[in-house]
């Protein structure tokens, strides 16, 4: 069908181009570390920060998954108590821990507690324009998965920046399915875009589907499959590794593992398995998409920091691939020396920096060092 066809004249109309905003002064600084460019085209450069962060001692942190960053450019990590030794539980960091940027520690809480049910295996950690805390977890009750309970994490949670709970959507191990409006399953990610304060979440392991919410009530409002077409029904425990990638690609999801929301309202979503990023209106129209059959792709996305939000940064291959926003094509791998591979989830902050949560290789920060010459 003609819309499922990558369309580059909708995306051009849609993001603002670079040259036609004032560009701050850090992102024109010079390029003095690691980054694969594409011919003729400047591109992002970044070095490993190898002291970043600072644990406190005494203190040990479980599988890193996700990554937020808040308005104050401090950096939240939500990682996984359960995956430490049980020897290790007394030292065991609560879920939630938060550094500055320089990896110096603020503060740490969550888990368990009265009024909410806490997912059993944290996955997707998001900070919103009012300072919320937004998490889920992907736990399948059938994966077997040591030290956890065998349920479904089908809710997302809302908390204050201390750790108070303000809402959840969903239920743990309710989810009816891609039709329920009620329930979450097993959900990867989620982001508020602040001018319709609407949550869109990757509802991705157990549904197939992008789904928004409210922010303040936390009602359901739309959703959307693959292409923008109704989601399909494929809610299966053991992730389903495809044999071969063509393009366009399946008319479901597989693994939709990241979603982010653009200033400029692309909503971008990250279809793992299927190695794409396909992009939609914030109303579910499908605008184009990014597909890499030849090697990993779509692991996890972030946006670069300048106002225009020039680069989708996505997980690839074995770095960070760098794509540009207005005509979805690849421009190059970022692999500074020393980078934990693609990430699990990835963040950038305000000065451009990218911060990597990597599950079972740790958490690391990406120091933005300027813009590579153009070839």
């Amino acid at each position: 069908m003609q819309r499922r066809r990558f369309r580059p004249a909708v995306l051009r109309a849609l993001v603002v181009v670079a040259g036609a905003t004032a560009v701050p002064a850090w992102l024109l600084g010079p390029a003095t570390g690691g980054s694969a460019a594409a011919q003729g085209r400047s591109l992002p450069v970044f070095e490993v920060d190898a002291a970043w962060p600072t644990v406190p001692a005494g203190m040990r942190l479980g599988a890193p998954s996700s990554i937020a960053i808040d308005a104050d450019d401090n950096v939240w990590v939500l990682h996984r108590p359960l995956t430490l030794p049980a020897e290790q539980d007394t030292m065991a960091a609560p879920p939630v821990v938060v550094f500055d940027g320089d990896g110096n520690f603020i503060k740490a809480w969550g888990g368990p507690g009265a009024g909410y049910e806490w997912p059993q295996r944290e996955h997707g950690l998001h900070i919103d324009h009012d300072g919320f805390v937004w998490l889920g977890g992907n736990n399948c009750a059938t994966n077997g998965v040591p030290r956890v309970q065998p349920v479904n994490d089908d809710q997302l949670l809302k908390f204050t920046e201390d750790g108070t709970f303000v809402l959840q959507i969903g239920r743990s191990n309710r989810s009816q399915g891609n039709a329920d409006t009620m329930n979450v399953n097993r959900p990867s990610d989620q982001q508020v875009h602040a001018p319709t304060n609407e949550l869109f979440v990757a509802d991705g392991y157990g549904n197939r589907r992008v789904a928004v919410f409210d922010a303040g009530t936390g009602s359901f409002k739309r959703m959307w499959g693959a292409f923008g077409d109704a989601p399909v029904e494929d809610n299966q425990c053991q992730v389903q590794a495809p044999a071969s990638f063509p393009d366009p690609g399946p008319s479901r999801f597989n693994v939709l593992h990241a979603i982010r929301v653009s200033n400029d309202g692309i909503v971008y979503a990250a279809d793992r398995e299927n190695r794409r990023v396909q992009a939609f209106t914030l109303d579910g129209t499908f605008v184009g998409q990014v597909i890499t059959p030849d090697a990993p792709f779509a692991r996890n996305l972030a946006l670069s920091a300048d106002p225009a939000q020039q680069f989708l940064y996505v997980g690839g291959n074995d770095g960070i691939v760098v794509v540009d926003r207005a005509t979805l094509e690849i421009l190059g791998t970022l692999r500074p020396e020393g980078i934990l591979g693609t990430g699990h989830h990835i963040a950038t902050d305000s000065r451009g920096n990218l911060y990597l949560a990597a599950t079972g290789a740790g958490m690391q920060k990406l120091t933005f060092r300027g813009m590579s010459g153009a070839e």
